[in-house]
Protein backbone atom coordinates (compact mmCIF):
# COMPACT_ATOMS: atom_id res chain seq x y z
CA UNK A 1 0.00 0.00 0.00
CA UNK A 2 1.68 3.57 -1.11
CA UNK A 3 1.89 6.09 1.97
CA UNK A 4 -0.34 8.84 1.72
CA UNK A 5 1.12 11.97 1.97
CA UNK A 6 -1.27 15.35 2.53
CA UNK A 7 -1.26 16.34 -1.18
CA UNK A 8 -3.22 19.66 -0.42
CA UNK A 9 -1.04 22.56 -1.50
CA UNK A 10 0.43 25.03 0.11
CA UNK A 11 0.35 28.32 -0.50
CA UNK A 12 2.95 31.15 0.75
CA UNK A 13 1.56 33.48 3.51
CA UNK A 14 2.70 36.48 1.79
CA UNK A 15 2.57 36.06 -1.63
CA UNK A 16 -0.20 32.91 -1.83
CA UNK A 17 2.09 31.17 -4.80
CA UNK A 18 2.45 27.22 -4.25
CA UNK A 19 5.13 26.29 -1.60
CA UNK A 20 7.55 23.55 -2.81
CA UNK A 21 9.89 21.81 -0.36
CA UNK A 22 9.43 20.63 3.16
CA UNK A 23 5.89 20.00 4.50
CA UNK A 24 6.16 22.25 7.60
CA UNK A 25 7.45 25.49 4.73
CA UNK A 26 5.41 28.52 5.09
CA UNK A 27 6.99 31.38 2.47
CA UNK A 28 8.19 30.54 -1.05
CA UNK A 29 11.26 32.11 -0.36
CA UNK A 30 13.73 34.45 1.53
CA UNK A 31 12.76 37.64 0.50
CA UNK A 32 8.85 36.74 1.18
CA UNK A 33 10.10 35.02 4.85
CA UNK A 34 11.50 38.80 5.36
CA UNK A 35 8.86 40.68 4.14
CA UNK A 36 6.10 39.23 6.06
CA UNK A 37 8.19 39.23 9.03
CA UNK A 38 8.94 43.09 8.57
CA UNK A 39 5.32 43.52 8.05
CA UNK A 40 4.35 41.85 11.50
CA UNK A 41 6.47 44.21 13.14
CA UNK A 42 6.44 47.22 11.01
CA UNK A 43 3.67 49.12 13.34
CA UNK A 44 5.44 48.59 16.96
CA UNK A 45 8.62 49.68 15.19
CA UNK A 46 6.90 52.57 13.89
CA UNK A 47 5.99 53.72 16.98
CA UNK A 48 8.82 53.82 18.78
CA UNK A 49 10.90 55.25 15.72
CA UNK A 50 8.68 57.93 15.83
CA UNK A 51 9.04 58.58 19.45
CA UNK A 52 12.51 58.19 19.55
CA UNK A 53 12.40 60.97 16.69
CA UNK A 54 10.19 63.37 18.47
CA UNK A 55 12.78 63.39 21.57
CA UNK A 56 15.83 63.31 19.70
CA UNK A 57 14.15 66.91 17.81
CA UNK A 58 13.30 68.02 21.57
CA UNK A 59 16.80 67.39 22.81
CA UNK A 60 18.35 69.10 19.44
CA UNK A 61 15.85 72.14 20.08
CA UNK A 62 16.90 72.44 23.47
CA UNK A 63 20.67 72.46 22.95
CA UNK A 64 20.13 74.81 20.18
CA UNK A 65 18.78 77.54 22.39
CA UNK A 66 21.83 77.12 24.88
CA UNK A 67 25.09 79.28 23.77
CA UNK A 68 28.41 77.48 23.30
CA UNK A 69 30.18 77.40 26.90
CA UNK A 70 26.98 78.32 28.90
CA UNK A 71 25.33 75.89 30.91
CA UNK A 72 21.52 77.51 30.93
CA UNK A 73 19.22 79.95 29.18
CA UNK A 74 16.04 81.22 29.48
CA UNK A 75 13.19 80.60 26.66
CA UNK A 76 9.20 81.16 26.00
CA UNK A 77 6.79 78.44 25.22
CA UNK A 78 5.93 80.58 22.07
CA UNK A 79 9.59 80.35 21.00
CA UNK A 80 10.41 76.33 21.63
CA UNK A 81 6.87 75.66 19.96
CA UNK A 82 7.50 77.19 16.89
CA UNK A 83 11.14 75.24 17.05
CA UNK A 84 8.63 71.95 16.80
CA UNK A 85 9.22 71.17 20.49
CA UNK A 86 6.54 68.70 21.99
CA UNK A 87 5.87 68.98 25.65
CA UNK A 88 4.70 65.34 25.70
CA UNK A 89 8.34 63.50 25.04
CA UNK A 90 10.73 63.86 28.18
CA UNK A 91 13.07 60.71 28.72
CA UNK A 92 12.46 61.68 32.67
CA UNK A 93 12.22 64.22 35.39
CA UNK A 94 14.25 65.76 38.36
CA UNK A 95 12.88 67.26 41.20
CA UNK A 96 16.10 69.51 42.78
CA UNK A 97 16.41 69.92 47.05
CA UNK A 98 13.59 72.89 46.45
CA UNK A 99 10.72 70.87 44.96
CA UNK A 100 11.06 71.96 41.51
CA UNK A 101 10.23 69.32 39.06
CA UNK A 102 12.99 69.86 35.91
CA UNK A 103 11.58 68.02 32.26
CA UNK A 104 14.85 66.12 30.68
CA UNK A 105 14.99 64.66 27.07
CA UNK A 106 18.49 62.95 27.49
CA UNK A 107 20.80 64.94 28.83
CA UNK A 108 18.83 68.37 28.17
CA UNK A 109 16.03 69.86 30.46
CA UNK A 110 13.64 72.58 31.56
CA UNK A 111 12.41 74.23 34.28
CA UNK A 112 8.95 75.47 33.64
CA UNK A 113 9.08 79.20 35.52
CA UNK A 114 6.33 81.96 35.31
CA UNK A 115 4.49 83.50 32.40
CA UNK A 116 4.82 80.93 29.96
CA UNK A 117 8.89 80.66 30.21
CA UNK A 118 11.22 78.17 30.82
CA UNK A 119 14.74 77.51 32.29
CA UNK A 120 16.84 75.70 29.91
CA UNK A 121 19.68 73.78 31.18
CA UNK A 122 22.89 71.14 29.97
CA UNK A 123 22.45 67.92 32.07
CA UNK A 124 22.89 68.49 35.67
CA UNK A 125 20.15 66.44 36.28
CA UNK A 126 21.84 63.61 37.95
CA UNK A 127 25.57 62.88 38.63
CA UNK A 128 24.66 58.96 39.08
CA UNK A 129 23.60 58.66 35.12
Amino acid sequence: TPMTTDTQPKYCLACNKTVRGRSDKKFCDDFCRNNYNNQLKASSHNLVRNINNALAKNRRILESLISEGEEMTKASKEKLLQNGFRFKYTTHQFTNKKGSIYYFCYDYGYLPLENDSYLIVKGKEDPAM
